[in-house]
């Protein structure tokens, strides 16, 4: 098969032809048609996460249909459209996915980083951690949701009943969080880099009813603010933001340090809480939303001998919405 190799953190992608993966006990071979582009891969091409499985094919928001399965998987069986996430495998028997939070097992293993993603034309997933798309979408149009939606929709979970929602960086998990937030009644208003106006109208054109400088306020105080952007000084940005009682949700697996702040930002129960991972849970009940809402992910679709590219479109923030990998091409609506 073909696939897009990392040989080293620091590196670029490679476009080589390697072995076929076989599934194992418990996994299934999937042949991929689509996957989304996430800056958790620059974090990891770049050198940001630590140990990565090398060499390694990124890629977390992977679509594609069963075609072998290894012994003892009776679901997803061939012929089934499947969704691949960036929680590849817990243990199941640690305090915590006992406790239902699976994503933060210490044993857990991450698609794209520990295990090999979608970054090629087969790969290699457990069955019990496949996720069911939800027909209406095309292979591409579902990728986004494998981690930009689903990362996006544990973040929202965590700002409670807030009606007033500042979003932190306009990109992938945004743009679908702004549809499902609309969906639930909220209002949102859009924090952009400074002078980015083509990204604040097309916050506006989702729907959001501001969009600004992530730096400078809003023209209220908001009840919840989540921040998909890795850059810590927006974090007191945030925190200015919020009224007291307010929450502020940071959604991303890596951030630049945050600088310090004055405890007033903090005081009058402002809560600052982090989103680690995601759970099956989470991917069973967003996906059954999505076509509810409905959801529409924007998608510019690249080849996979183009990944670098994109890579570095999304690294520049010129990215509308999501960027993809086609690897198949007959990738069709369910």
């Amino acid at each position: 098969m073909w696939a897009a190799i990392l040989d080293a953190p620091g590196g670029r992608l490679r476009l080589a032809e390697v072995p076929d993966p076989s599934p194992g006990p418990g996994e299934v071979l999937i042949r991929v048609s689509a996957c989304g582009l996430c800056r958790t891969d620059l974090h990891v091409l770049d050198g940001e996460l630590p140990n990565p499985k090398l060499p390694l094919v990124l890629g977390h928001q992977v679509t594609g249909r069963v075609v072998g399965a290894g012994p003892g998987v009776e679901q997803p069986a061939v012929g089934d459209r499947v969704g691949v996430p960036w929680l590849a495998w817990a243990d199941g028997t640690c305090p915590q996915c006992r406790a239902g939070r699976e994503n933060l097992c210490p044993s857990a293993l991450f698609t794209g980083y520990t295990v090999d993603g979608g970054y090629a034309e087969l790969t290699v997933a457990r069955a019990a951690f496949c996720l069911p798309l939800p027909s209406g979408f095309s292979d591409f149009e579902a990728a986004p949701l494998l981690c930009a939606g689903l990362i996006g929709f544990r973040a929202l979970g965590f700002t409670g009943d807030a009606e007033t929602l500042g979003l932190y960086g306009f990109g992938a998990a945004a743009h679908i969080v702004t549809q499902v937030a609309l969906h639930q009644g909220r209002r949102v208003f859009a924090f952009t880099r400074a002078g980015d106006d083509d990204a604040q109208h097309f916050a506006r054109v989702l729907g959001a009813e501001w969009a600004g400088d992530a730096l400078g306020r809003p023209p209220e105080p908001l009840d919840a603010a989540i921040i998909f952007a890795p850059a810590g000084e927006l974090v007191p940005a945030a925190l200015r933001a919020v009224g007291p009682g307010g929450v502020v949700v940071c959604g991303g697996i890596h951030m630049s340090d945050i600088p310090s702040f004055p405890y007033s930002l903090l005081w009058e129960e402002r809560v600052l809480r982090s989103v680690a991972n995601l759970t099956r849970r989470d991917g069973l009940e967003f996906l059954q939303l999505a076509p509810r809402v409905p959801v529409r992910t924007q998608v510019e679709v690249h080849p996979l001998e183009d990944a670098m590219t994109a890579l570095e479109r999304l690294r520049r923030g010129s990215v509308r919405g999501a960027a993809v990998l086609s690897i198949d091409s007959a990738a069709m609506v369910a």
